[in-house]
């Protein structure tokens, strides 16, 4: 059975200014204004689109695909040199993958294993990553997702993350890129199910780079029911100790287990002297050599300090 991916449709009315008022009314027992709204008063909102030279975003678009991707810069009102936008790619792929929620989540309940199903889902939402891929594309992503099966010399590593997180009362899991942090809460909800006396943490970047997941697509995603979010303080694909603030490595310091998600983690946080586990896609060349496998092969490794 395949992963369904959640269709939205979008239809417009031609309404009267009485049936507005009285949808307004209504609404306003619901719903509340934004904080770009909170004067009641309407604003701008301004876009800025990109595309490659080529124009392969909207000869995508063109084909009308289930999933569009775009990428934009957007500002809710008329920014100032020191006011924030939003690269709103990051949130496409957060909304996909969230689509698929539900009918992942039953794969993995339904599944002999729901806590290593969750982690095999979580492995291959690595693929969203924009760093190492050239393109991204939504139709190997989906087919990665319906052919997910462990190594069998993942196994062992299975068994001693399993073991481990028996003894252990704080996880922490190093998060690497939006839309994946979506499989990422799916693993953290079988986590908790299975060790609910575990303390969760979730380490994610200090600030936008790459499709990277930060504190905001965390909160998004529904990741802090879960688990405290920390920030590592850092724009920068990876996660390098010394430049860590001091209360992010606390939490690296009081971790008994840490699964680090991603190629970025693995450069910045192998043979550093640490107990960690590594969960990712090899998607470039540098990885396929290391460790002598095809492309997007799936890497659970544990390195000991």
């Amino acid at each position: 059975m395949a992963i369904e991916v959640f269709n939205r449709y979008e239809k417009k009315y031609l309404i009267t200014r009485q049936q507005y008022d009285s949808i307004i009314a209504a609404m306003k027992n619901h719903m509340v204004l934004d904080r770009y709204n909170e004067n009641g008063e309407s604003y701008k909102i301004c876009n800025i689109y990109y595309d490659t030279w080529d124009d392969r975003l909207i000869s995508a678009s063109i084909e009308k695909p289930v999933y569009k991707e775009k990428l934009r810069v957007r500002s809710y009102g008329v920014p100032g040199l020191n006011e924030s936008v939003f690269v709103e790619i990051k949130k496409k792929y957060n909304d996909l993958v969230l689509s698929m929620e539900d009918s992942v989540r039953n794969r993995i309940e339904a599944s002999e294993d729901p806590l290593a199903k969750a982690l095999l889902y979580a492995r291959v939402g690595n693929y969203i990553d924009f760093g190492a891929m050239n393109h991204v594309d939504e139709e190997t992503f989906l087919s990665l997702l319906d052919r997910v099966e462990w190594n069998d010399k993942d196994l062992d590593v299975i068994q001693s993350f399993v073991d481990q997180c028996k003894r252990a009362r704080i996880f922490l899991l190093i998060a690497d890129n939006c839309g994946e942090i979506v499989l990422d809460k799916l693993f953290l909800e079988q986590l908790h199910k299975r060790f609910p006396e575990l303390v969760i943490d979730v380490l994610v970047r200090g600030g936008e780079v790459l499709n990277d997941a930060t504190e905001e697509d965390a909160e998004y995603v529904g990741i802090n029911e879960l688990a405290r979010i920390i920030s590592n303080g850092l724009p920068i694909a990876g996660t390098v100790y010394d430049m860590l603030p001091n209360s992010a490595k606390e939490v690296v310091n009081q971790a008994d287990v840490i699964l680090a998600k991603g190629q970025g983690n693995y450069e910045s946080l192998s043979k550093q002297g640490r107990h960690i586990f590594f969960s990712f896609l090899c998607k470039c060349e540098l990885f396929t050599s290391r460790f002598g496998v095809p492309k997007l092969t799936g890497i659970f490794v544990e390195e000991w300090d």
